[in-house]
């Protein structure tokens, strides 16, 4: 039996960042994407609360809430310094957002409707990725939608 290959459509693409090397790499595989499919890109960011909010003193407060709104200021400046202009689709959306890294991306893909989420990982193996996991990964298990992991680049073996 012949089928028809199916065509898949994108119209929306979110690529979460944390500025590292790898969420760049993902950034631009990303973008090559929404370029070819003719889609937006969503580019997210997430704070993780550091000290979580609860064991913040009344009087300590204040800078907490300083350093917390500075934290978003910079990840919105840094955002806008992605994708490179040679590389950006037609339409780039920008977005920060605070709580736990997996949760929040998982959650603005649901709310957003996203086709393909694009994540870097640091490829993390044995001790160290047992002690921190990996967010790619709980990213993969819990997401509604197809999830491209742009594994870090292998170093160019010398001449």
């Amino acid at each position: 039996m012949n089928k028809a290959p199916s065509v898949v459509r994108m119209s929306r693409i979110l690529c979460a960042v944390d500025f590292s090397e790898n969420s760049r790499e993902a950034v631009r595989q990303a973008c090559d994407l929404a370029k070819k499919f003719e889609a937006e890109i969503h580019l997210l960011h997430v704070l993780e609360p550091w000290p979580p909010a609860a064991s913040v003193t009344s009087e300590a407060y204040p800078m907490y809430h300083d350093y917390v709104l500075q934290a978003h200021q910079q990840a919105e400046y840094s955002l806008e310094q992605l994708p490179p202009a040679d590389q950006a689709p037609a339409k780039v959306v920008r977005a920060t957002r605070s709580g736990h890294v997996e949760r929040e991306i998982v959650k603005y893909a649901e709310e957003h409707d996203v086709d393909l989420l694009v994540i870097g990982t640091h490829g993390r193996t044995g001790i160290a990725h047992w002690f921190m996991g990996s967010v790619a990964e709980k990213v993969v298990r819990f997401a509604h939608c197809p999830v491209l992991v742009v594994r870090p680049r292998e170093p160019k073996p010398a001449a």
